[in-house]
């Protein structure tokens, strides 16, 4: 039976799956610059979400996105930065308690365990953002904490993640406009 979280989250979660920056990298699409650009927003997302204790210390991902990120700078990418949508999701995450943030917690640290183990062979760097230690540990120290009441949060941090997403594509087409014109 599907959880009522679930079900009150599955329209903004199918709305920022297909987003097309996600769906570049879905597919493999994304160079190592445009996904560098991906994983600065993600270690500030990250960043936020582990200035408390997770329900697992194998959640971290800080690590293991400057791992990936220090990858791609010596293959020659560079970092461009957090987008505006990034510090905005960024500074609400960090306005919040340390309980108020364990929706945002379900949401993304669920979203890279269950959606990174696919996006892993996808993108153009080892993924260690996507690797976790005690996988099911981590699974389930989360579905222990999970709560119904959570939708109205996890539906604003699908909403930050589409705005995100948007930001990513517009970053990229424009990056490729550039390239084309020169």
């Amino acid at each position: 039976m599907q959880s009522l979280l679930k079900e009150q989250t599955a329209e903004k979660h199918r709305i920022a799956e297909r987003k097309p920056f996600n769906m570049r990298m879905f597919k493999g699409e994304l160079n190592q610059q445009a996904y560098l650009h991906y994983l600065e927003q993600q270690l500030a997302i990250f960043s936020a979400l582990e200035q408390y204790p997770l329900p697992h210390s194998s959640l971290n991902r800080t690590p293991s996105i400057l791992q990936d990120i220090h990858e791609l700078e010596a293959n020659g990418a560079v970092k461009k930065g957090e987008l505006p949508a990034t510090t905005t999701y960024k500074n609400y995450l960090n306005s919040l308690t340390a309980s108020e943030r364990l929706p945002h917690v379900y949401l993304h640290y669920l979203a890279i365990a269950y959606g990174g183990q696919i996006m892993k062979t996808k993108v153009p760097s080892k993924g260690h953002f996507y690797d976790f230690n005690n996988f099911e540990a981590c699974i389930v120290s989360i579905r222990q904490i999970q709560k119904d009441s959570w939708v109205n949060e996890v539906n604003k941090g699908y909403d930050a993640i589409i705005d995100i997403f948007d930001a990513l594509e517009a970053t990229l087409l424009e990056t490729t406009k550039i390239i084309e014109h020169a």
